[in-house]
């Protein structure tokens, strides 16, 4: 037998005898020691019990008398929640009465301002031009006698306001005459001023006037880019159909659609029809039906759009060329009336401009817009000097009676800053 045997047998064995000397133990034990032995208490429950092997056999146990286990009372518990109160009854209060309101009129709309008369309307829009003359005026003679010097800056600043240097040498000749060495007022100064404006205006100063005789009266509206070409138009439109004459228009600006539907506005809002076509079209082509249908609707004022050419585009001034030739191949006298329209913002620009138009088209008179966003607005006085053609309308706004016909001694006055009329 092996070691490892010998010792397995031997535990065994030793097992064994502790298992039954443990059993007749138990039995040896008397009655009275049964009987005197407690009551087995639990013992506490452990987490982890012990493993069986490692219990030893009980010492035996001594005779003491059995002890009496009270039973756990349940602790008392006092309540700490209070009782809850009586609920209190609400008394119903009806809802209050109604306060009658006072119930005030209504208030009668505010009256609308009373229209500008026309001249406080030119007044206001020339002020930049005028503010420019008369600070100028006012700085060069207050509380000095005249002199050579003087004259000359009064020149100068007849010149910015774009008067042109003729008539600001005339100017300034009239107020140097029999005053030198004379104390000169800035009033008596711009009332010099504005008798000579008045005295070159006058003679070019002609209302538009349409021959009855002639029906279509065809009028032609050309003018560089952003003149003011078709809104123009639209005015002389609204005035034109408040006077009783029936009215076509051509949208000859075939280069912008804005300007087509543009026109096409004006004709809606004063029921004229419009001759349109496509963008792109043919302006001449264009011309040529427009005529012959107011030929044949016997229409009393042909008023025909064009596209916005600079003077110095020879190939558009040539396209102009063509628009007039064609028309005259419907009407020999047509077109009656050449308008340029003019933006007085350009200043001296304005000058070449009458001239290259005037040399392709024949330009037959003026209108001046945007006189109320400039202070150059004495180049109406320049042109007039140069070229002696009639100025037919201004403009001083962008309503339809922002369109005037032009008065020499109203722009006169006002350019000169006169505040009333007949001052």
């Amino acid at each position: 037998m092996s070691a490892e045997s010998k010792d397995k047998a031997g535990f065994l064995g030793r097992l064994f005898k502790m298992r039954h000397a443990e059993e007749a133990f138990w039995e040896q034990k008397p009655d009275a020691v049964e009987e005197a032995k407690p009551a087995p208490v639990a013992p506490p429950v452990s987490e982890t019990a012990a493993p069986e092997a490692e219990i030893a056999a009980p010492p035996e146990p001594a005779l003491v008398p059995p002890v009496a286990v009270e039973e756990p009372t349940a602790p008392v518990v006092e309540s700490i929640v209070e009782s809850a109160p009586e609920p209190t009854p609400v008394a119903l209060t009806p809802p209050p009465e109604p306060v009658p309101v006072a119930v005030e009129p209504p208030v009668a709309p505010l009256a609308p301002e009373p229209k500008q008369s026309w001249w406080a309307r030119l007044r206001q829009g020339l002020a930049r031009s005028s503010s420019s003359i008369a600070q100028g005026v006012a700085d060069i003679f207050t509380k000095k006698k005249l002199s050579a010097d003087m004259l000359e800056d009064l020149e100068d600043v007849l010149v910015r306001a774009d008067l042109g240097v003729a008539a600001a040498t005339r100017i300034a000749a009239l107020v140097g005459k029999g005053r030198y060495d004379k104390q000169i007022a800035p009033e008596d100064v711009r009332a010099i001023l504005a008798e000579e404006v008045e005295r070159v205006l006058a003679p070019v100063a002609r209302p538009l006037e349409i021959d009855a005789g002639k029906k279509p009266f065809v009028i032609l509206v050309v003018g560089v880019n952003g003149s003011g070409k078709t809104t123009t138009i639209g005015k002389l439109c609204a005035k034109f159909s408040a006077e009783g004459k029936t009215l076509m228009l051509a949208a000859g600006d075939t280069f912008r659609a804005a300007a087509i539907e543009q026109l096409k506005i004006w004709g809606g809002r004063t029921h004229v029809p419009v001759i349109a076509r496509d963008p792109g079209a043919d302006a001449a082509g264009i011309a040529f039906d427009a005529i012959k249908a107011a030929q044949e609707q016997n229409v009393d004022v042909l008023m025909m759009d064009t596209a916005g050419r600079l003077q110095n585009r020879a190939e558009l001034m040539a396209e102009l060329e063509k628009i007039v030739r064609v028309m005259k191949k419907v009407d020999a006298e047509a077109p009656h009336a050449v308008l340029l329209v003019l933006d007085a913002t350009v200043g001296q620009n304005a000058l070449s401009q009458v001239e290259i138009f005037g040399k392709t088209a024949g330009v037959t008179g003026l209108v001046m817009t945007k006189l109320d966003g400039t202070a150059r607005g004495g180049i109406l006085v320049a042109i007039a000097d140069k070229f002696q053609l009639p100025v037919h309308f201004i403009g001083v706004g962008e309503q339809a009676d922002d369109l005037e016909p032009f008065a020499a001694r109203d722009f006169a006055r006002a350019i000169a800053g006169f505040e009333h009329e007949n001052a």
